[in-house]
């Protein structure tokens, strides 16, 4: 029954009356009536379909209401974010209790221009069972003031439910019971220490995206039982490459080694390329402890002063960590690459290592970028030379089919010994940076590729094309700021997006631009349905490259073991891991988006730590993003912070949409996206994770050139 009303209610937008659907429905007993009348509002319930004033009902999407998740502003408005459409602004006195982070249901009470505006007319689902704050007491009854501002709950913490708690105490708190309104009795998880201990301020962010730093007993003592050094009888059956010149590449403080290289010209002139990752399978067994946890955290968090990783670190950086001259069990990946960058031949096979270098990124860029050898790398120098060969030829093939590269800056924190922020600096990315980026990806198609083709359950890396919408609002954007692209948005593929990117190159604004562009595409996701990688390209792509990391890679190397060396699958297995395999890539892709979310939210802290020490100081900057409210500013080192439209005293400026802008209503004064500008630090707050600028002015000269000294 429900099947057949959504069939018919997809026929048409309108809406049908009760009896209307029992005509169209050819029913002709009051058993079915009955029935109908069921299904309705079991479907009503379930948000599929929309009950109207005037008892009519139609497909819930063709209604004035919306699903989607609720985002608060500190300052007590929201937004509902849906899907595939325009964010729905809701004033603060119409959350009707929701709080940041809900799936509620919105009903669009009014568009003013495009703008929709909206009132929450339901809490589907309250998706903050937990969070992170100071613990304090009032009147002897705990409290507890909450790190996210935007989250507008208070939560009273009794006693005997407080683990102890004294006023100061950073805590992890779950709701457990409405008082009324937004008030709720709570319970202390954790006590993650005082707010004034060193790391308590990362610690504090990581709980509250629930990664958390310690293991537990059960993995513990399977840690213990995992022999720390590889043993003979474990290499039978493995192809010893310990004889051949293997070596990793990584940044200076990387402990946790995945990956490791090695190359050899071929007498046909092509290059026969070894990609050598950690067989991290091997230890974490399916179905223990440590798979479980593995699992559980999905990926490694690295937040500014320390790595919160997937496995222990025993494992992280002992017997799984390449490390040179250690055996180490490897997964192997060699290909065959001719002089068009194409891999004619290749094998995947069980190996055992022992690298003979631990190289780093900065040694390699000199050998690379200027011929210059730093003590030690003389006898790699012509191994890694052939090795940048390669990957010029690899890069060329990916940028032909339309591999799209952003060339996104990073910024890196630099903190002291107590993990205080004392810089912040433009992460590089240089040779070296790219050429193993260029073999990574190699190596990753070429095992999608392989079990793409044995039509076997697996876990695939995708990449899904950005909307037209949403590209269409990118050209809008990029033509008011006097800027033409000449490109069929209607025929969207990745050599589009690669000529757009070309367009751009030159202009002052290139890395604002091309960071916008980047967030109109959709996110990449794991996934047991192949789509391919519009990013790369690539019409098959995995993650195989970091299992220490990565839970979806420590599974593509599992499955590879079961379906090219143990070669035991039965009909019943294949079935249960087409089911296992999608549960672990919606899993995997949450816990991704969680461990992005929360470092992003540390470098934000921390940049908004290192500013409270440059108050008063004027710096060059570019605007960044316009909005109502004011301007964002970033500065060459990727911080950026805001100047208050309030702050703005030489004119009343006025948001005008259609040219990003702020535009004074006197002096007609125009700032847009890309401008320079100079500006003073006013303010800024750590625990808020905000900076406040100022224009500078005349009389700040001086100490702008003592800045720039």
């Amino acid at each position: 029954m429900e099947e057949k009303i959504l069939e018919q209610l997809t026929l048409e937008e309108k809406g049908y009356t009760a009896g209307e659907l029992y005509d169209l429905l050819h029913l002709s007993t009051t058993k079915e009536f009955t029935e109908l009348v069921k299904a309705l509002n079991k479907l009503e319930d379930e948000l599929k379909v929309y009950h109207t004033k005037k008892d009519r009902y139609m497909l819930f999407k063709n209604s004035h209401q919306k699903i989607g998740i609720l985002l608060v502003n500190k300052k007590g408005f929201g937004f509902v974010n849906v899907d595939n459409e325009k964010d729905i602004y809701v004033k603060e006195e119409n959350l009707n209790h929701g709080i940041h982070g809900d799936k509620v249901v919105v009903e669009v009470t009014s568009k003013k221009g495009e703008e929709p505006e909206g009132r929450i007319v339901r809490i589907i689902e309250r998706n903050l069972k937990q969070f992170v704050g100071e613990y304090y007491t009032k009147n002897k009854q705990g409290y507890i003031k909450l790190d996210d501002e935007k989250v507008k709950l208070t939560i009273e913490v009794d006693k005997e439910l407080s683990l102890g708690a004294v006023d100061g105490h950073k805590v992890l708190v779950k709701l457990q019971k409405k008082l009324k309104g937004n008030c709720y009795k709570g319970q202390i998880l954790k006590i993650l220490g005082h707010k004034n201990d060193p790391g308590v301020d990362i610690l504090s962010i990581a709980a509250k995206y629930d990664i958390e730093e310690t293991f537990g007993k059960e993995v513990e003592n399977q840690v213990r039982q995992i022999p720390m050094e590889v043993k003979e009888e474990e290499m039978v059956g493995r192809r010893d490459l310990r004889d051949q010149m293997i070596f990793t590449i990584d940044g200076k403080d990387t402990k946790d080694i995945d990956d490791a290289i090695s190359i050899q010209k071929m007498n046909n002139g092509n290059y026969l390329l070894g990609v050598h990752i950690a067989d991290v399978s091997y230890y974490v067994k399916e179905n223990t402890p440590l798979d479980d946890e593995a699992f559980s955290r999905g990926t490694s968090v690295y937040l500014a002063d320390r790595v919160i990783p997937m496995l222990p670190h025993e494992l992280s950086n002992g017997i799984c960590s390449l490390n040179p001259e250690e055996d180490r069990l490897a997964m192997s990946c060699e290909m065959e690459i001719n002089s068009k960058g194409e891999v004619v031949t290749y094998d995947i096979f069980e190996s055992v290592i022992r690298s003979r270098k631990q190289m780093n990124y900065t040694d390699v860029n000199q050998i690379l970028e200027k011929g210059i050898v730093p003590e030690g790398y003389e006898e790699y120098k012509d191994t890694l030379c052939t090795m940048f060969e390669c990957a010029k030829i690899l890069r060329k093939n990916k940028e032909s089919r339309g591999y799209i590269d952003f060339d996104i800056d990073e910024a890196k924190i630099i903190v002291d010994e107590t993990g205080e922020a004392i810089d912040v600096k433009v992460r590089e990315r240089g040779a070296g940076e790219k050429l193993i980026e260029d073999f990574m990806i190699v190596a990753n198609e070429t095992v999608a590729t392989h079990i793409y083709f044995m039509e076997l359950p697996f876990i695939y890396r995708i990449h899904g094309k950005p909307s037209e919408e949403k590209i269409h609002n990118f050209f809008t954007f990029v033509h008011s700021l006097g800027y033409t692209i000449n490109e069929n948005i209607r025929e969207i593929t990745p050599k589009t997006m690669q000529k757009i990117l070309m367009a751009l190159k030159d202009k002052k604004e290139f890395h604002i631009l091309s960071t916008l562009l980047l967030r109109s595409m959709q996110k990449a996701v794991y996934d047991t349905n192949n789509i391919g990688h519009f990013g790369l390209a690539s019409k098959c792509y995995t993650h195989f490259t970091s299992p220490i990391r990565r839970y979806p890679d420590t599974t593509v190397h599992r499955m590879l073991r079961k379906y090219l060396f143990e070669n035991k699958m039965s009909k019943e297995q294949i079935n249960y891991y087409e089911q296992k395999l999608a549960v672990i890539a919606l899993h995997s892709s949450e816990r991704e988006r969680a461990s992005v979310d929360c470092e992003r939210e540390v470098t934000d802290m921390k940049m908004a730590e290192y500013m409270m020490k440059h108050i008063g100081e004027v710096y060059k900057g570019m605007i960044s993003g316009v909005n109502t409210f004011g301007l964002f500013i970033e500065l060459p080192n990727l911080i950026e912070g805001l100047i208050k439209v309030d702050d703005m005293k030489d004119d009343h400026y006025i948001y005008e949409e259609e040219s990003y802008s702020l535009k004074g209503v006197h002096t007609k004064k125009v700032y847009r996206l890309g401008d320079e500008v100079m500006v003073k630090v006013k303010n800024a707050n750590k625990q808020a994770k905000t900076i406040d600028f100022v224009f500078a002015e005349e009389k700040d000269t001086e100490v702008l050139e003592i800045g720039l000294e």
